[in-house]
């Protein structure tokens, strides 16, 4: 699959060692919206998706992609240490440029 080059940073990328790839792929002013919390801008973005790693010890594997209303959605098959895993989620993203500027993820 496809997938544009913040979203494969996104997919991609290991903590620690490529937290610096990670948070550059996010605008500066970009927004997360996760378990009922929102995070804001590169820097809280990095350290939110450190925690959760740390947390869940999770992987997400990209299983399709679709484009609508201005978003990419993929649909990805996330497994780790949580209740339900493996959980097939949804991460809606938006883009401008070669960066992310929001991402909802659900169910």
């Amino acid at each position: 699959m496809d997938l544009p080059t913040p979203i494969r940073t996104y997919f991609t990328a290991l903590p620690p060692q490529d937290a610096a790839a990670f948070a550059a792929a996010f605008a500066p002013d970009a927004i997360v919206y996760d378990e009922g919390r929102t995070h804001r801008g590169p820097e809280d973005i990095c350290v939110w998706w450190q925690a959760a790693h740390a947390r869940y010890r999770h992987r997400a594997e990209p299983l399709d992609l679709a484009e609508g209303a201005g978003k990419t959605v993929v649909r990805a098959r996330v497994s780790g240490d949580f209740p339900g895993s493996p959980a097939v989620l949804r991460f809606t993203f938006g883009l401008a440029g070669a960066r992310i500027t929001d991402l909802e993820i659900g169910a």
